[in-house]
């Protein structure tokens, strides 16, 4: 490897742009799902007349499979550093986050709905927004999808 690739490659710039570009590979995941939830959303509420928090967890669990998806083989997936937990221990984890950010996202549209009446396809975005932003991708990244560290990939320890 030329030295020029080689000091790029274990530069402080590098990492801070390798960080960067995960975050922007969350934020173009979350949205796919993040759409496919919300126009589900939608749809139910509006042309089955379902009360719009209950549409929330449907369009929620359609997204979230479409999120993990592409969080495992896209968003946070490296070849240079495994992930530190099997598929079962991922999927629990991420479970567990998308029940509470389905929670958060659907008592959140509720109290912006309900006590500043906005409307909700509105308040909705406003809590995704939130949500997505400071409680799932920190989640997901450090905990859900954490990657084994190089001093154990080369000692072949987890």
């Amino acid at each position: 490897m030329p030295a020029t690739k080689k000091k790029w490659e274990n530069s402080p710039i590098k990492r801070v742009f390798d960080k960067f570009v995960t975050f922007l590979k969350a934020q173009i995941s979350a949205m796919i799902g993040g759409v496919c939830d919300y126009f589900i959303m939608v749809f139910f509420t509006q042309v089955f007349h379902v009360h719009y928090t209950i549409s929330i967890v449907i369009g929620g669990v359609i997204g979230a499979v479409i999120n993990f998806s592409l969080n495992k083989t896209w968003t946070f997936m490296s070849k240079k550093m495994p992930y530190k937990n099997s598929f079962r221990i991922q999927m629990l984890k991420f479970i567990f986050v998308v029940a509470n950010s389905i929670f958060l996202k659907s008592f959140g549209t509720y109290l912006i709905t309900t006590y500043i009446h906005i409307d909700y396809r509105i308040s909705r975005i406003i809590v995704d927004l939130i949500v997505s932003l400071t409680f799932n991708y920190n989640l997901q990244k450090y905990w859900v999808f954490p990657k084994v560290t190089p001093d154990k990939i080369q000692t072949g320890k987890s």
